[in-house]
This record gives C-alpha cells, sequence and structure tokens, in this order.
C-alpha cells in the first residue's frame, strides 16, 4: 500500500473503489483521483482527503492507474494518457466492453493492461469484479487488481475470452433480480397484499435465499428441493415457470446481453 494509486474518472463506481481502498487501509495520502467538474473534485477531495488532480499528472505520478471512464469516453483519456504512461506503470480499466488490445495498442510498448467488470453491488461493498490479464500483465499485476476490488466484495480471475459471458451474468445480473423483484411484487399486489408488505416480504426472501446460497455449498437444486413437498405450492408454481418456458428464456437473455457485449467491444455501438 505504499505504491500511489489513481481513480480517473471518478463516478459513482470510482468512488466505491476509492471509499473501500480507504477502508481497506490505503493511506490517502497514495490515492490521486481525477473528475471532470470543479465541484465533484471538491466534493471528493472533502469527503475523503485526497489530492485531486488532472489526468496528464495522474499518468505521471502514479503507480497504478484505475480507468472508470464510460466506454465512449476511453480514446479521449488515452489520448491524454499516453505520453506519460510507461511500462513501469500498470492500467486497470473498468470501463464496459473495452478490451485490453484497444488500450495496449494506444500506450507505449509493453505497459500491462487489467481488465476489469465490476458490478454495481460494489456501491454496497457486496460487488463482484472479474478480473482478465492483458498482454503484458503479470501474476503480480493481477494479485494488485485483486487487492483492489477486493475491498468493494469479491472477485474472480478469468480469461479474457470470457468477459462478455461474465458481462452477461454478473455485470448485467443485478438488473435481472430487480426485474424479478418488481414482477414478484406485482405479483403479490394481485394476490392482495399491499405493495410495501409484498416487497419487504420478496426482498427478504431473496436475501435469505442469496445467503444460503453462498454459505450452504449446496447446489441450488438441493436448496429448492428442501421447499418443494409433494403436491404442495411451490411445486405448483415451478410447474407455472416450467409451462412458460422461464429457464428458456433467461438463457436466452443472457445470450442475447453476452451478444451485445461482444458489439460493443468491436466497436459496433
Amino acid at each position: 500500500m505504499t505504491q500511489t494509486v489513481a481513480v480517473l474518472g471518478t463516478g459513482k463506481i470510482g468512488e466505491a473503489l476509492l471509499s473501500g481502498m480507504i477502508r481497506a487501509g490505503w493511506p490517502s495520502a497514495h490515492l490521486l483521483v481525477t473528475a471532470r467538474r470543479a465541484d465533484r473534485a471538491e466534493e471528493l477531495r472533502t469527503r475523503y482527503g485526497v489530492e485531486v488532480v488532472t489526468n496528464a499528472e495522474a499518468a505521471k505520478r502514479a503507480d497504478t492507474l484505475i480507468l472508470t471512464v464510460k466506454p465512449q469516453d476511453m480514446g479521449k483519456l488515452l489520448d491524454e494518457l499516453t505520453p506519460h504512461v510507461t511500462s513501469e506503470r500498470l492500467v486497470i480499466s473498468a470501463a464496459a466492453g473495452i478490451p485490453t488490445a484497444f488500450i495496449e495498442e494506444r500506450l507505449a510498448p509493453d505497459v500491462p493492461v487489467v481488465r476489469v467488470m465490476p458490478n454495481t453491488p460494489v456501491l454496497v461493498d457486496e460487488g463482484m469484479s472479474v478480473i482478465s490479464a492483458g498482454s503484458h500483465a503479470t501474476a503480480a499485476d493481477l494479485t494488485h487488481a485483486e487487492e483492489i476490488f477486493g475491498g468493494v466484495g469479491k472477485t474472480l480471475r478469468v480469461p479474457e475470452s470470457q468477459q462478455d459471458a461474465a458481462t452477461a451474468l454478473s455485470g448485467s445480473g443485478p438488473a435481472y433480480f430487480y426485474y424479478l423483484v418488481e414482477a414478484m411484487t406485482d405479483a403479490g399486489i394481485l394476490l392482495g397484499l399491499p405493495r410495501a408488505q409484498a416487497h419487504d416480504l420478496i426482498v427478504q426472501a431473496a436475501i435469505g435465499a442469496a445467503v444460503m446460497l453462498r454459505d450452504s455449498g449446496e447446489h441450488p437444486v438441493k436448496l429448492r428441493e428442501a421447499v418443494t413437498s409433494p403436491a404442495g405450492t411451490t411445486i405448483s408454481a415451478i410447474r407455472e415457470l416450467e409451462n412458460h418456458g422461464v429457464r428458456a428464456a433467461l438463457i436466452a437473455a443472457l445470450e442475447a446481453a453476452r451478444d451485445r457485449s461482444r458489439e460493443l467491444a468491436s466497436g459496433n455501438g
């Protein structure tokens, strides 16, 4: 934690990483941030006690650069960084859909690049960040990325060829659960419950089920079977889900998300 780390384009995800690093023990004196707006810069400076610098200054001073800008802003940011980034730096990209090759081609030769796909639960320290090495990144570089993103949840290493699939499952994954909770809340209202009660019942069921999946180590089929008694209410509901092709619809939906991720990565936005 003696290295200097810079978070560039410090929006919600960037700020979540910043606060996670501070909670994990990173000294504020070793953290730099960049922000587009002066009021945002002042907010970050006041809240975290970090130094706000320009992108070029961050590239000159930081050992590790974390790029958290929107994908469409990545090219412009790299133009600012390229004159100042040497192979002694580590560049970590958290921009969705941007392959490491896109970044490597625009930087000096041999600059190590690590690609990370976090999801929005990093905002509550329950994120999943999927990490892949670029062509020049070492095992130590991946470990360093895990140290940073481990402060806001869990991490998983995958080959970069699996990043589009990981985006479909993990990056977009929270939205599917919000969609399911929304639909179940509407069903609860249809069944006669007030919206607030239906919402509370479903959210707690989701939290409890997630904790059991995480902590029990049991296969989801076994946990589902424990709730599914013969000729009971649960199996009646499961039968309707199967009749309406919910499983097939989920598979098709994730395939569509993966394919869209590939399109974005290829520049067909």
